[in-house]
């Protein structure tokens, strides 16, 4: 990738992932600027760290301990 030129790239159940520093526009007009190699900003809107994408898209499984009784 030369330098200057973006990639976008919109996955199936996540994030969309920008490759290259961007400039975000908020609706309020801000202006944040991202100079990671690659930014995922969030589609599905379950993010806390909005527009940047945390993972909450992910499905969320707790894990129990085994009773060391139990069979493998």
């Amino acid at each position: 990738m030369a330098d200057g030129d973006r990639r976008i790239v919109v996955t199936d159940d996540g994030p969309l992932l920008i490759y290259g520093p961007v400039d975000v526009a908020l609706p309020d007009g801000t202006r944040i600027r991202s100079e990671r190699p690659v930014t995922a900003l969030c589609v599905c809107r379950r993010s806390r760290r909005q527009p940047f994408c945390d993972t909450s898209h992910r499905r969320r499984i707790r894990r129990t301990h085994r009773d060391p009784g139990e069979g493998s």
